[in-house]
């Protein structure tokens, strides 16, 4: 039979690993990311292209709350000419769900030139937009465009892509707190997916 103190001390090494399995990568997408987090939008480096990631439309297929505030974001960098052109990336998986092109009908609605605009219909997660920003639309050095919760790991995974990224947060606020709290629980096991693509490419 187990003596009940070693069963103890098992118990606790165990829970202090899985507790460092699980908070580890966490923590080093912050703080990687929080380097890199411009506090104040008037203040933000030139970088040649805003990098916008996708966050969902709305039933009619315009941009949701969350991703409206984002884009509004990448039109004061365009007009202040912080950057010179805006890379909106995000799903397009099908006729009826095209989150890119509802992306660039509001930037140009809100006066930025078409031909300021880059597309990327494949920016299925976080990782993603950041590689093919890098790999297919050449971008060196970005100002990645966010919900302050998401931006430290989209930092992490951009500059992991190789992109000289700074970030700008939006606002996070929502209708409906009890999303808004899951968007933030879920920044946990996100992290440890970016650190994992990271690693493998």
């Amino acid at each position: 039979m187990p003596h009940p103190l070693r069963t103890r001390r098992t118990a606790a090494v165990l829970t202090v690993l899985t507790v460092a399995v699980v908070l580890g990568p966490f923590l080093v997408v912050q703080g990687v990311g929080q380097a890199h987090v411009v506090p104040d939008p008037v203040r933000v480096p030139d970088r040649p292209v805003a990098l916008v990631l996708g966050a969902g439309l709305t039933s009619a297929g315009t941009p949701s709350p969350y991703l409206r505030r984002r884009l509004d974001a990448a039109v004061d960098l365009y007009e202040r000419g912080v950057v010179q052109a805006v890379l909106v990336s995000g799903d397009r998986s099908g006729p009826h769900y095209d989150e890119p092109g509802a992306m660039r009908d509001h930037l140009i609605a809100h006066g930025v030139p078409s031909g300021a605009i880059l597309q990327d219909d494949a920016g299925v997660d976080t990782h993603a937009s950041c590689v093919r920003a890098h790999d297919l639309f050449d971008v060196d050095a970005a100002v990645v465009v966010t919900q302050d919760y998401h931006l430290r790991r989209a930092l992490f995974s951009c500059r992991a892509a190789g992109v000289d990224a700074v970030g700008v947060g939006v606002s996070a606020q929502s209708v409906r707190p009890v999303r808004a709290a899951w968007w933030h629980v879920r920044e946990v096991p996100a992290a440890a997916k970016a650190v994992l693509d990271a690693l493998t490419g």
